[in-house]
């Protein structure tokens, strides 16, 4: 490539990446003419070397367009943003704003004209781009995995397509166009291994490298199987010490970005609220958080009056994490720990049901089923029945005494 600044994409045919803006830039000869094009994407690079004829691009997709009279994709996008989106916390928005980048290369497409083959079309582009040897260089741990929270999506957007009032009539006879094979597709590396529920004795070890409100923070957290947000939320005026009982009914809104408070929600994310006990423990954090309480804040957790950030809990529980030693990360390993202590002590899904206020048994069982700790333990259980087995079958034992080795059995038959 003699243009300076840009280097060929291996695998590739006339795609060149430019070093410093990332763009892509596509170069097609036609007729002895030479065409090219700059793209942000390799698919859009792609798409336009295989349809660009010399004059436009045209694609088989925009001839079906014209052949349809359902709305387009971004057409219903557009509705399900202004109807559905004010029912949505603000990170919900944003997270699917973030998630739609990758769909915006078939918005223009009818409802009807998305199929399964299209879909089948699109996740092979998507996936081939980010198995590409130079976006795993650029990317390392943090590259994709998979195809899945774009798939979800879809599948959203579809379902409110159909429901909607705006667009029964023509949604009626269609079938969602994702399917099982989809995500199996969309498949790119392994989701890195990672443990999710945190031991009753890694927790309290946490806890004691934590600073006392960020501590009784996460011991709360903890004690009430919670969501952060629901934790960071919860108010005075919900608290009845005296009858030693809490309502977790609002739940703190952060940022996307750069994880700052944004507002808080009425309710949590379930749109229910859930009744605690206060437990001892409970009530210890509670009369501890009550020397700081303001007048005119109804916040348990707060700094000076402020709500707190999401990024400042992180920076803690890192922090904490990381000189504690212990194998998990994250703010969520609390209400899993919790969850799975909760099933392992209650025998069953209903005290897990109970604790951590789920409605959905599969989501329930999600959050406490047998990790690499149970099969450990489990393991080591079922060893020592069978050591101990073994040493009281005395016809075991005999049976054992009467083998003959191979190594003696060779030098008997001289082999």
């Amino acid at each position: 490539m003699s243009k300076k600044g840009y280097a060929k994409v291996k695998g590739s045919e006339g795609i060149y990446k430019q070093q410093n803006s990332g763009k892509y830039l596509a170069m097609k000869k036609i007729d002895s003419k030479q065409h090219q094009q700059s793209f942000d994407t390799i698919f859009e690079a792609k798409q336009w070397r295989k349809y660009f004829n010399g004059v436009s691009f045209i694609s088989p997709s925009e001839s079906e367009e014209n052949n349809s009279n359902f709305s387009t994709l971004k057409e219903v996008w557009e509705v399900m943003q202004k109807h559905h989106f004010p029912t949505l916390a603000t990170s919900t928005k944003d997270i699917w704003l973030r998630r739609y980048e990758l769909l915006k290369s078939i918005e223009h497409l009818p409802m009807d004209k998305i199929t399964p083959s299209k879909f089948t079309s699109w996740v092979n582009q998507y996936t081939e781009h980010f198995k590409n040897d130079e976006y795993q260089r650029e990317r390392g741990q943090a590259g994709r995995c998979n195809l899945n929270n774009e798939l979800n999506l879809f599948v959203t957007i579809f379902n409110w397509y159909k429901q909607s009032e705006q667009f029964e009539k023509e949604a009626i006879l269609l079938t969602c166009p994702v399917k099982t094979k989809h995500r199996k597709l969309g498949f790119i590396k392994p989701v890195p291994d990672k443990k999710k529920q945190i031991d009753l004795q890694s927790a309290y070890l946490f806890f004691d490298y934590l600073s006392p409100m960020y501590r009784d923070l996460a011991m709360m957290q903890f004690y009430c199987a919670g969501r952060i947000g629901e934790i960071c939320g919860i108010q005075w005026s919900n608290i009845d010490m005296k009858n030693r009982r809490m309502l977790i009914k609002h739940s703190s809104i952060f940022s996307s970005g750069d994880k700052t408070f944004l507002e808080l929600k009425p309710f949590p994310k379930n749109k229910e609220a859930r009744p605690v006990f206060i437990t001892n423990e409970i009530m210890d954090i509670l009369k501890r958080r009550e020397v700081f309480k303001i007048s005119g804040n109804d916040f348990v957790f707060h700094v000076e009056g402020s709500p707190l950030n999401y990024c400042t809990i992180q920076l803690n529980y890192r922090e904490a994490q990381r000189k504690s030693g212990v194998t998990y990360t994250g703010t969520h390993i609390l209400r899993h720990g919790m969850a799975k202590l909760a099933r392992q002590v209650g025998g069953g899904l209903d005290a897990v049901l109970a604790m951590t206020g789920h409605k959905d048994l599969k989501l329930a069982d999600h959050y406490s089923k047998s990790n690499e700790d149970d099969q450990k333990h489990f393991s080591e259980m079922v060893m020592e029945h069978i050591r101990k087995t073994m040493q009281k079958d005395d016809s075991f034992q005999a049976s054992l005494e009467n083998v003959v080795s191979l190594k003696n059995f060779k030098k008997v038959n001289n082999l």
